[in-house]
């Protein structure tokens, strides 16, 4: 037992720990509107480096490629935004006709329920109806208030592009930094993990953006084959909704769920729009994620939804965004290091693959029941 152990009780130091932790929280809920343009400026960093450093490798100054990978990202985005906006104009303006399709739906689906269960509830019916007309009417309005409070809080973090170009340029100078803080015989280890860092998250935040891209075609083809009203509104939010990991996919699928049943001309469409949902969930998690983003985060499901959870706590959607590339690169931190290497594997995905559902697991299982009926 060394000094520091002997002099303060282990209740003591357990209680000086709570506090820190609590101070630390308590810190970045204050500083959230300061910190999180950072946190994003981290991470857009990181998914314009690939880009920026090939402009530099090619001979373009640093400056100027770094210059050129923002304002062509900001087009991009911009561009995204005003075809969306539009495409919503399109469809509020069509809300007066939907709304009266959705309550002839109620109607059908509650003489549905008299007809199958034998009961009828009017409360429940006015309510229900109440809750529709509120729906269609205030989301308008919401939408153009998100709208102005999002372009605000653009204005307000209109510091991130400047963020992006200072971490990009100044990328080197933080390294070297890094490396004249740590002691010279952990130069090695820290070298070891900036680069897997670097390589982590680049390929995250890549291969997300990619994913997310593809699921705007696949959802909105997909709805349009259906036979789903504004295929490409609802394509684009379910797909862009799956920035949030797990949770995404659930919330995605709910929205054009949610209106099929409403303003659908016949529930068949709800079934059909579960059904697509199912394969492009399937496809998305088989074949897209594993071979465009890959295995790099290496995190299991237990903690990610634990620090989405306590991401959307702090920071609320902002924190869910960029909780999860932060998660990983403490855990490549642990890694490195013999001490922390049991908080790693806790992170991590090792020990419970025989118990997974993966191919090999399943033609194992299939395997053996063969065997054991021909037994």
């Amino acid at each position: 037992m060394n000094n520091t152990q002997k002099k303060y009780p282990i209740g003591m130091r357990f209680t000086y720990f709570l506090l820190a932790i609590i101070l630390f929280i308590y810190g970045i809920i204050a500083a959230r509107e300061f910190l999180y343009p950072i946190a994003f400026g981290v991470l857009l960093a990181y998914l314009l480096f690939p880009v920026a450093n090939f402009l530099e490798m090619k001979g373009v100054p640093r400056i100027l490629s770094i210059i050129i990978s923002i304002l062509f990202s900001l087009i991009v985005v911009a561009g995204a935004g005003f075809f969306i906006y539009d495409q919503f104009t399109t469809l509020f303006s069509d809300f007066p006709e939907l709304k009266r399709q959705a309550i002839s739906n109620i109607d059908s689906y509650q003489h549905s329920l008299e007809n199958v269960f034998g009961f009828q509830d009017d409360f429940l019916d006015q309510y229900v109806k109440q809750w529709v007309t509120g729906f269609f009417e205030d989301i308008p309005q919401n939408f153009n208030a998100i709208f102005t409070a999002t372009t605000g809080t653009l204005l307000r973090i209109f510091l991130m592009p400047v963020y992006i170009f200072l971490f990009l340029y100044y990328r080197t100078k933080f390294a070297y930094f890094i490396l004249k803080v740590v002691p010279d015989d952990k130069e090695r280890v820290t070298i070891k993990i900036l680069r897997d860092i670097s390589t982590v998250v680049t390929r995250y935040m890549g291969g997300v953006v990619i994913v997310v891209s593809i699921l705007c075609l696949l959802n909105s083809f997909g709805l349009y084959l259906v036979g789903m009203k504004y295929p490409i509104i609802f394509g684009v939010i379910s797909a862009l909704i799956n920035f949030i990991p797990y949770f995404g996919t659930l919330m995605g699928g709910a929205v054009p769920l949610l209106f099929a049943l409403l303003i659908g001309e016949t529930p068949l469409l709800a079934v059909r729009v579960i059904i697509l949902f199912i394969i492009i969930q399937f496809t998305e998690n088989n074949i897209l994620t594993p071979n465009i983003v890959g295995s790099s985060l290496k995190i299991n499901p237990f903690f990610i939804i634990f620090s989405l959870i306590v991401g959307a706590m702090i920071w609320g959607i902002p924190g869910m965004l960029v909780v999860v590339p932060f998660l990983a690169m403490l855990k490549r931190i642990f890694k490195n290091f013999d001490s922390l290497q049991p908080y790693a594997f806790l992170l991590g995905t090792r020990g419970t693959q025989k118990h997974s559902i993966s191919m090999r697991n399943l033609k194992s299982y299939f395997s053996k029941m063969k065997n054991k009926f021909k037994n």
